[in-house]
């Protein structure tokens, strides 16, 4: 440890454990240990207050009131406006990105339906002139429509988790770290929109089988 203050100086001090925080490079020492290393006495450069709940404006007047003092600063009230300084920022960029997650998931799920309607028309039109009903037809192919989306929601939720945990790594520095947290709820959502694109998806795709053609299709050459 090099001494900046009072007489400039190197002390050898024993690392007895490490931390992780989430900002910034700390080292944290005893008190007692530190001024003996030191050698200054029983000294001390700032003080951490707890304060009763309502007199934080009344300490901190106080606290100017003393001529030693440098200055005074509230741990709560800065707290308190980097979370709502985060929080806009957050919600901001959420909202955005939100709005575009949804229209991809429906811009998906309604060209698979629509692809698979337009691949499998000569199909579903043979089965209806065999004497399946609307409602039949439509079971087969927005069933499979059913299916994928089953199977790509556990997936893509895997998926995302393990990229926002690559993107945490990469992101990872000296000086910020920053964990991973996803709320259940989250989940929740997003299941919530793609399983929504694929009813209304699903209820485009049906009334166009109610309305398909069955000559027209036929006559087509394949």
């Amino acid at each position: 440890m090099e001494v900046l203050e009072g007489r400039p100086r190197r002390i050898v001090l024993t690392v007895g454990a490490t931390v992780r925080e989430m900002m910034g490079l700390n080292a944290y020492i005893d008190r007692t240990a530190l001024n003996r290393a030191l050698g200054d006495g029983d000294l001390s450069s700032g003080f951490v207050l707890a304060t009763e709940r309502g007199r934080e404006e009344q300490l901190l007047e106080a606290i100017k009131a003393v001529p030693r003092v440098a200055g005074a600063f509230s741990k709560a009230t800065m707290l308190r406006n980097m979370e709502e300084i985060s929080a806009r920022n957050v919600r901001i960029m959420s909202t955005i990105l939100t709005a575009f997650a949804a229209v991809i998931a429906v811009g998906v799920v309604y060209n698979n339906a629509r692809i698979a309607l337009a691949e499998r028309g000569w199909e579903l039109a043979s089965l209806r002139v065999l004497g399946f009903t609307r409602a039949e037809v439509s079971a087969l192919l927005l069933g499979e429509l059913a299916i994928v989306i089953g199977i790509a929601l556990p997936l893509g939720m895997g998926l995302g988790y393990a990229l926002v945990h690559l993107i945490s790594v990469l992101l990872a520095s000296d000086q910020f770290y920053f964990p991973v947290v996803i709320l259940p709820r989250t989940y929740a959502w997003a299941a919530v929109c793609v399983l929504a694109a694929g009813v209304v998806s699903a209820l485009v795709v049906r009334r166009r089988i109610d309305r398909l053609d069955m000559v027209a299709v036929l006559k087509t050459r394949e």
